[in-house]
Order: structure tokens, then sequence, then C-alpha cells
């Protein structure tokens, strides 16, 4: 995997600033990119009521889907934290529906990069 590593993380980190995280304090943001080189961007957003919290992963694939994209090639995650934000099991679901098993998950924290593919993450995918 190839990109330019300052210029992402300059961009994730200005967006985490955006997150809406007041109950957990753990901001994310994400940049999600198509196979066309197009960007999507996403935060986590709480809310008191947990289960309406949506994570920075999905927000971004449902702001690409609604603009009619579906060809996406990696996504970035960053959390301003000193622990890297592997996707919950929602969003790799979500993801499942549109990525392949090649897509790229590149995780920022505060103190390591990390690289995956998907099926790294979920290498059994529900399917109905």
């Amino acid at each position: 995997m190839k990109f330019n590593d300052k210029r992402i993380i300059l961009k994730l980190k200005k967006l985490s600033q955006n997150s809406y995280s007041k109950y957990s304090k753990f901001s994310v943001s994400s940049i999600l990119v198509t196979k066309k080189g197009k960007e999507f961007y996403g935060v986590n957003v709480e809310n008191a009521s947990y289960s309406l919290t949506i994570c920075a992963e999905r927000n971004a694939f449902f702001s690409a889907l609604t603009s009619g994209e579906k060809d996406f090639k990696r996504i970035y995650i960053y959390a301003n934290s000193d622990k890297l934000p592997f996707p919950c099991g929602a969003c790799l679901q979500v993801m499942s529906e549109f990525v392949d098993e090649d897509f790229e998950i590149v995780l920022f924290s505060k103190k390591e990069k990390r690289e995956f593919k998907f099926n790294e993450l979920l290498p059994k995918r529900f399917k109905l």
C-alpha cells in the first residue's frame, strides 16, 4: 500500500475535531477512498442512548453510498488515542456488503500505524 501518510494523517486529525464523542472521549475519524481516488469523510457521533451512536467508518460509507459510489479501495481510520481504532463488528459487516477481501484498512493512533486487508479482520462474512 502506497499513500501519503503525512497528508492523510493531517486530514484525519483535523476531521477528528468534528467527532461528537462526549461520552467515551474516544474521537475517531475516517477517510474512505474510492477506486477512482474520490474521498469521503466520517467521524463518530455518539448519543446518550448508546445504540444510536454511529461510527466514523459507517458515516463515511453512508456518505459515499448517498453520492452513488460503490467501488472502494481503502479506508483510513484515526483515533486521537494511544490505542488503534479497530473497526467494530457492525462496521465490518456494513463494509462487507461493498468491498472485496483485498480492501485496505489502514489504522492510525497517536503512537502507531497498522495496515490490514479486509479479509484479515473479517475472514468469514455473514451472507443471506
